[in-house]
């Protein structure tokens, strides 16, 4: 395969261009092999994107492979919920396979390594394998029963297949080497007995493969050329390696390792994340303050951005810690650049226009978005009556306060100047409205005398609004990192009490009533929104994807 027009852009596409070049494989082909046991988390954008896309660019293809080997913990919804993810995020499923595909394949395998005399039945218990595999300094010794006969085991085995022994009560281990230095190599197991049913196979099987056996016989039984992973597999690769080079099998792809995406901020164990959802402290696997997949879309982040933030960090060998806030620095840039605008009050406060004609409406035309230009504008209603954020009007305001207030005139916006007037307040002297007056001549912010303000504030129209439900989200977790346990009990200690805010009677436009869920706008001076799929067409709930301006970086 000609490579000469392919330039690399990190050492994994710089060894795939050495293969091809120096004529080791024709083609790539790779693959991406999630266990359907959950959710894809934001760690698994880096692996998606490098696998589909390294296919992409070399024209070559990329399957998606579930690892079903374990069915006590995998389910469809959890198959259904990747495939979702992927095309989600913009890549092109070329087949959808599953390693139970091959599992006759794997165990035809297993047999000709038993009849090499490469493999056997051990009946050690867990505890005491990991005893006789010894430690990183210490060799292992053999198990009593690594000299049975070829027969012997070829019997066993076939007895383990029939159901005949207990689940954990036997294992089919490879036979190589008890002294290597790579623990990894000590007889590792390549077949438990399992007596559960499978979501795919049923009861046909009693043994299941272990991973480490299955992947690779996967991978070459598919074809695949290039089996590119993250790098706790490194240690792996000779295992990986081993049953391919005893099966003599042709073409053996090749293990290519690269550094995992570790995001402060987050958890992405699987285990974890279930304890959160399990007991209540999320609302679900799709919880938008969650690092899965689907709580980042629920949120509003754009599939683009995420695959931006991938390119951003790029592909190495060394494992590191990415700030959360590059992240939201990459949905924050891809929002401003394609989320419409418009207007919303979140904590309102009514305003009353008092020169402004009783009965009177105008429609002011507010662009949609700044930085497309061809996206034209949206009409808002201008009224007597409007509501402000409760926080633009002070009675007694700091020097430095450039809002409404009883000493200053603003602008609201795309609309006219204004000034205190009066104020309203109930039996306990919370201010209920504010009056103003209005200059006729400001429309636009332009005044025949020329002069200027400098607070403008965002506003709706009191008649011509609609009551919303905003969740104001943040960071789940308020350390850098919550998987660190040191001087609490568990990782729920970290947990951030702010991290979900709940807005009622908020107040929304009507593009933003007709809005469906997923749609996004920046409401203005206050951040970027996603409509939620808790919406209804007569009321929405909204979420804050994220503030305009990055609110952490102050605390650090």
């Amino acid at each position: 395969m000609d490579v000469s027009h392919i330039t690399p852009e990190n050492f994994i596409e710089e060894f795939i261009n050495e293969d091809l070049k120096n004529g080791v494989y024709s083609k790539v082909q790779t693959r991406f092999p999630p266990e359907p046991n959950g959710y894809l988390h934001v760690g698994h954008v880096k692996a998606i994107c490098i696998d589909f896309g390294i296919a992409e660019k070399y024209g070559g293809v990329c399957n998606l492979r579930f690892d079903d080997t374990n069915p006590i913990k995998e389910d469809e919804e959890y198959v259904d919920a990747i495939i979702e993810d992927i095309k989600w995020l913009g890549f092109k499923i070329d087949h959808v396979y599953f390693a139970s595909d091959y599992f006759d394949v794997m165990h035809e395998s297993a047999i000709k390594l038993i009849k090499m005399g490469k493999a056997y039945v051990c009946d050690l218990t867990p505890d005491e394998i990991r005893e006789y595999r010894g430690t990183l300094t210490k060799p292992g010794k053999n198990s009593p029963y690594r000299d049975r006969s070829v027969e012997e085991n070829l019997d066993l085995f076939q007895r383990m297949t029939a159901g005949e022994f207990e689940t954990g009560s036997k294992v089919l281990r490879a036979k190589i080497d008890m002294a290597s230095p790579n623990i990894n190599m000590r007889d590792p197991i390549l077949y438990r007995v399992l007596k559960a049913p499978h979501h795919r196979t049923g009861d046909k099987w009693c043994v299941y493969p272990m991973y480490d056996f299955a992947h690779p016989i996967s991978d070459a039984a598919e074809g695949v050329t290039f089996s590119l992973c993250t790098l706790e597999f490194e240690d792996h690769r000779p295992l990986y390696d081993w049953p391919l080079k005893m099966l003599n099998w042709p073409d053996a792809p090749r293990q290519i390792e690269f550094a995992r995406m570790n995001l402060s901020y987050t958890i992405t164990s699987k285990r974890r994340c279930l304890r959160l959802v399990n007991d209540g402290l999320v609302s679900g696997w799709d919880d938008p303050r969650m690092a899965t997949i689907c709580g980042m879309r629920r949120r509003g982040y754009p599939a683009q951005a995420l695959k931006e933030f991938v390119k951003l960090i790029g592909v190495s060998k060394a494992n590191s810690v990415i700030d959360y806030s590059l992240l939201e620095s990459c949905v924050r840039d891809h929002l401003n650049l394609h989320a419409d605008r418009t207007m919303a009050v979140l904590r309102p406060l009514k305003v009353i226009v008092d020169n402004y004609p009783e009965g009177k409406v105008e429609e002011i035309a507010v662009p949609v978005n700044p930085n497309q230009p061809d996206s034209g504008s949206v009409n808002v209603l201008f009224s007597r009556e409007l509501y402000i954020e409760r926080e633009d009007f002070m009675e007694n305001p700091p020097g430095k306060y450039f809002r409404l207030c009883p000493e200053k005139e603003v602008r609201l916006k795309s609309a006219y100047y204004v000034k205190f007037a009066s104020l309203e307040k109930d039996e306990n002297g919370e201010i209920t409205a504010v009056h103003v007056t209005y200059d006729p001549e400001s429309f636009g912010g332009e005044t025949p005398d020329g002069r200027k303000v400098k607070g403008t504030l965002h506003w709706v129209s009191a008649a011509h609004c609609y009551d919303a439900t905003v969740r104001l989200y943040d960071r789940l977790f308020n350390v850098e990192n919550p998987s660190d346990e040191t001087g609490v009990r568990d990782f729920t200690e970290h947990l951030n009490p702010d991290s979900m805010t709940v807005l009622e009677g908020c107040k929304i436009t009507k593009d933003v009533l007709d809005a469906k869920p997923g749609d996004t706008f920046q409401f203005m001076r206050q951040g970027y929104f996603c409509v939620d799929k808790d919406s209804t067409p007569e009321h929405k709930v909204i979420n804050r994807v994220v503030a305009l301006k990055d609110s952490w970086a102050k605390q650090k």
